[in-house]
């Protein structure tokens, strides 16, 4: 069980993979804590039945009335829109953090809503599944994953200070990071390898023809390589819109060394890129 916080009553709105693993791993490690949750999709009432949470509230606003802690696990989209309404509902003392996989047009939206009172903290956690909902949630999803924070560690709030607590407290590693440099590196990190998941995918199903090759051929290399194509575009629709100019970068950047690896494949200068792309491999592959 982790140090006790400030924390006592905690709302998750949006309670699929990440908001449902989130409150799973505070019950784990805060179990004093009160956790309401509110959902438009109706998954809360199901977090309620995996003990997620501790009670279900009728709509955004009464979720919000009385918590110390916001954790926002909303689409982008939806988050933005949500602002407005948690601004106005949020206790003074309150920190409203959130979950979105980008963080620039966020901060600024929460920038114009966010003047006194209760505390903005953009974040973002480095973990998830290809496939989301309540139903997959985890307590130990955060585990050894990098949590990004919006902002300095050293000039933070103090109740900033106290979710970094808690972000330790779940197994996470916090991160902290100012919004656009986020949005550069999760597009080259994230959203970029979602893109090669796709195209590669649609390149395969093109291919294939009506004996089923190549794909009947297709070992566990090539399952392992696609299993981001198993996320669906609901996703990833928000992050795109919101981040184009950094995917686009990066997929300029990934259309070069395509462009260089086909010049190259009879030449031996590719025992070079094959030695710099093992040993990034295994940078990945040891702990942190």
């Amino acid at each position: 069980m982790a140090s006790p916080i400030p924390f006592r009553r905690v709302a998750i709105i949006g309670t699929g993979l990440i908001g449902g693993s989130f409150a799973l791993a505070l019950r784990q490690q805060f179990p004093h804590l009160s956790l309401v949750g509110f959902s438009r999709s109706g998954s809360a009432a199901r977090a309620l039945v995996r003990g997620a949470i501790d009670e279900a509230a009728p709509d955004l606003a009464s979720a919000v009335r009385g918590a110390d802690l916001v954790y926002m696990a909303l689409p982008i989209g939806a988050t933005m829109e949500a602002l407005s309404t948690i601004a106005n509902s949020a206790e003074p003392h309150a920190l409203v953090t959130d979950a979105g996989s980008t963080k620039s047009a966020i901060c600024q939206a929460a920038r114009e809503r966010f003047h006194t009172g209760a505390l903005f903290l953009g974040g973002h956690p480095m973990a998830g599944k290809e496939q989301s909902g309540i139903d997959r949630a985890e307590p130990e999803l955060f585990r050894d994953a990098p949590y990004v924070l919006m902002g300095v560690e050293q000039t933070a709030d103090r109740r900033a200070k106290h979710f970094q607590e808690v972000v330790r407290a779940i197994g996470a590693r916090p991160v902290w990071c100012d919004p656009d440099t986020h949005d550069w590196a999760v597009g080259i990190v994230s959203h970029l390898p979602q893109l090669v998941a796709i195209a590669l995918a649609r390149v395969v199903e093109n291919e294939t023809d009506e004996t089923g090759l190549p794909l009947s051929l297709a070992g566990p290399g090539l399952h392992d390589t696609l299993r981001l194509a198993g996320s669906p575009y609901r996703v990833w629709r928000d992050i795109l819109l919101t981040n184009t100019d950094n995917v686009s970068r990066a997929l300029d950047r990934l259309s070069q060394t395509i462009e260089y690896l086909r010049m190259n494949l009879t030449s031996k200068d590719l025992e070079q890129e094959f030695a710099g792309a093992n040993q990034l491999y295994q940078q990945l592959r040891r702990p942190p």
